[in-house]
């Protein structure tokens, strides 16, 4: 009889131990640094006053922001082109200590011009600064558009935050360079908006606001264009990949203007694995369409040694997943000019925050507007627990 209680024991142990196998084997498969965004709420919106001039310059054409969790402070680009003061960025402070933003709870602390190699400000118009990134080197990597009808190269290129003088430069691959037949290139203002740079610091990304002249058409009324996502090793300072990121199609509303315009003017890195947020913003003739979304690069094809996308029937290629997130025109506020995001810090529940930024491009009529959002992110791991076990949630 005990013999028999003993081989009934066994299976017993082995019960015991299978949950914690299926655990370890988890563990060791799932990209636990994947995370994804599994919910967004929106927690307030501020303004800066219009024509606000802070060390005799006038804020504004802020394109670009990142954080400075370290110090709690923000960086954020302005894209004028040395027309009302020397090309710079700002250092704001960002208050959302109450879990929500409201006006008043915003304002630069200090700016910093940017110097060349040579310890020159930049001439007017030499730049169209655009994304800003911060690394954790105490600088920050800067995109400028440059200028396609002059011929003025685009760049990516490395300032200190303390100096703000030029550190290094990012070879930019032939492909996206201007030439003087208009056959390939970069778009006149469509170039490189975005910027970001991977949590563990050895990935770069910046994508083109539209397409290359050599891959497609610039986005239209109902129609959207195939813009590059382009992929640096920071660890030797390289240009290695770029992938396919497809705009959606946006249909103007009352666009008695004429006037349309629509593109990717950001991209945030959410983990080391190829898990982004995205921005596209269009103007629509009446207002702005902001939608976010959450990309993956996972099995998306390497065009990286494609010199033009026409020449290739572009079906064939395989562009990276986009899943909506939300659209802002949900959201009860008038939007602007959206065109730069990055995280923000834990706010007092525990949540992380997530902060948005316009470019009021100098004009009157328009607004320095900064949103703020609470979202949740989650590894596949937890995502999964989820699905096993459904009381998590609750």
């Amino acid at each position: 009889m005990q013999l028999i209680k003993n081989i009934f024991a066994i299976p017993r142990i082995i019960y015991f131990f299978i949950p914690i196998i299926i655990i370890i084997i988890l563990l060791h498969l799932l990209p636990i640094n994947g995370v994804e965004v599994s919910s967004i709420e929106f927690i307030g919106e501020a303004t800066l006053a219009k024509g606000l001039t802070f060390q005799k310059a006038e804020v504004g054409g802020l394109s670009g922001i990142t954080f400075d969790a370290k110090n709690n402070l923000y960086y954020a680009i302005s894209d004028d082109r040395g027309q009302k003061a020397n090309a710079r960025f700002y250092t704001l402070k960002i208050d959302l200590s109450k879990d929500y933003l409201q006006n008043g709870r915003v304002a630069p602390i200090s700016v910093t011009t940017f110097l060349n190699k040579n310890g020159q400000t930049f001439r007017s118009s030499e730049t169209d600064t655009e994304g800003i990134a911060l690394t954790n080197k105490a600088s920050v990597f800067i995109s400028s558009e440059g200028d396609a009808a002059k011929f003025i190269n685009p760049f990516i290129k490395e300032f200190s935050l303390a100096s703000g003088r030029e550190i290094a430069i990012l070879p930019i691959p032939n492909k996206f360079l201007p030439d003087k037949t208009s056959q390939q290139g970069i778009r006149n203002n469509l170039a490189f908006e975005s910027l970001t740079i991977t949590p563990d610091k050895k990935h770069l990304f910046t994508a083109t606001e539209n397409a290359l002249i050599q891959d497609g058409v610039a986005a239209k009324p109902n129609i959207g264009t195939p813009c590059r996502i382009l992929q640096y090793n920071l660890l030797n300072n390289q240009p290695e990949k770029e992938f396919l990121y497809q705009t959606e199609a946006v249909s103007p509303f009352l666009n008695i203007t004429g006037k349309f315009a629509s593109g990717l003017p950001d991209l945030l890195a959410l983990d080391n694995q190829g898990h982004f947020l995205s921005l596209e913003r269009s103007f629509t003739g009446l207002g702005f369409a902001i939608s976010l979304f959450q990309v993956s690069l996972e099995g998306a094809d390497d065009i990286y040694k494609i010199d033009s996308l026409l020449a290739i029937d572009i079906k064939n290629i395989k562009p990276v997943q986009k899943k909506l997130l939300l659209d802002l025109r949900t959201l009860d506020v008038l939007l602007d000019n959206i065109e730069g995001l990055t995280m923000g810090p834990k706010l007092p529940d525990g949540q992380q925050s997530l902060i948005l930024i316009s470019d009021n491009n100098f004009n009157s009529l328009q607004r320095t507007q900064i949103l703020a959002f609470k979202i949740k992110i989650e590894t596949p791991l937890i995502r999964l627990l989820r699905r096993l076990l459904p009381n998590l949630n609750r």
